[in-house]
């Protein structure tokens, strides 16, 4: 079995030599580096870096990665997160009863596009159980109500946690989650919104766009916070229409939008390509 990469995700207060300094400490070990990127947002006044490198001669054994690169990591006065790749998170898809991102997911994930183990299909509707049959993904019905929202969530969470779920995607999951929830899974909670953000919030968003006559529908993939639709955004885009395109029209195609776009979020994230610093992200290409 081949020993994998390693990628380390760091933000820190920019100053000369860090990217000297970091790529040493790969070098000393033996490290053969294969991507290595950086971004400096001088607003911010930070430095921010990924890189990745082969475990197979390696002179460190993996679990003592983290614990070598502390002392540097302390004298630069990095944030910074190891991310190992064969370590594949455990994954949750929440769904109501749009289910075009759920099939769009689940099929990703069987062309082995998602490098996921997906424990669970969560919904507060039956209707996408035979999807989730289909792919072999357990599918469970949790439906809620105003009166058992706080309670229902907590039955999530405990599914959650009893499955050790580290990533939750929401497939057009058309509930929004409590302050509490959320603080369980910080930057692990992906989110699909149904318009370039921030545009046309609240029902019917393609009917205020078809309203309005633009010329241009979106679709915005971006970390769940406490603040609603207002997390880090991870993939945007964007399609042209024209006064030819009817409501239907622009349905269909912010669908097909929805489901690139979060897929390319959620493989961002897999791949250990998103770094938040803020209520930012830096997507590493």
């Amino acid at each position: 079995m081949l020993p994998g990469n390693a990628v380390l995700l760091i933000s820190c207060p920019d100053r000369k030599g860090l990217v000297a300094l970091i790529s040493d400490f790969v070098y000393r070990h033996n490290g053969n580096i294969l991507h290595a990127d950086e971004h400096s947002d001088r607003e911010a006044g930070l430095f921010l870096m990924r890189v990745e490198w082969e475990l197979g001669g390696f002179d460190l054994p993996k679990e003592q990665v983290a614990p070598a690169f502390e002392p540097l990591a302390r004298e630069l006065d990095l944030r910074w997160e190891l991310r190992l790749s064969d370590e594949v998170p455990k994954t949750a898809i929440l769904a109501s009863k749009q289910d075009h991102c759920l099939y769009d997911l689940l099929l990703r994930h069987r062309a082995g596009e998602l490098r996921a183990e997906l424990a669970a299909v969560i919904s507060n509707h039956p209707a996408c159980r035979p999807i989730a049959e289909h792919f072999g993904v357990p599918y469970l019905f949790l439906p809620i109500t105003k009166e058992d929202k706080l309670e229902q969530e907590a039955r999530i969470l405990e599914e959650l946690e009893r499955r050790k779920v580290e990533l939750i995607v929401l497939a057009r999951y058309m509930q929004v989650l409590s302050d509490g929830f959320v603080g369980h899974y910080p930057n692990r909670i992906l989110n699909i919104h149904h318009s370039f953000l921030p545009a046309f919030v609240g029902p019917k968003p393609y009917h205020q766009a078809y309203q309005r006559g633009v010329k241009l529908i979106g679709a915005t993939a971006h970390y769940v916070t406490t603040q609603l639709d207002d997390g880090p955004i991870i993939a945007q885009d964007v399609i042209r229409i024209s006064h030819r395109d009817s409501v239907e029209d622009l349905v269909r195609k912010g669908k097909d939008l929805e489901e690139l776009v979060l897929a390319r979020a959620v493989r961002a994230h897999l791949e250990n390509r998103v770094l938040v610093y803020g209520n930012k992200t830096v997507v590493f290409d």
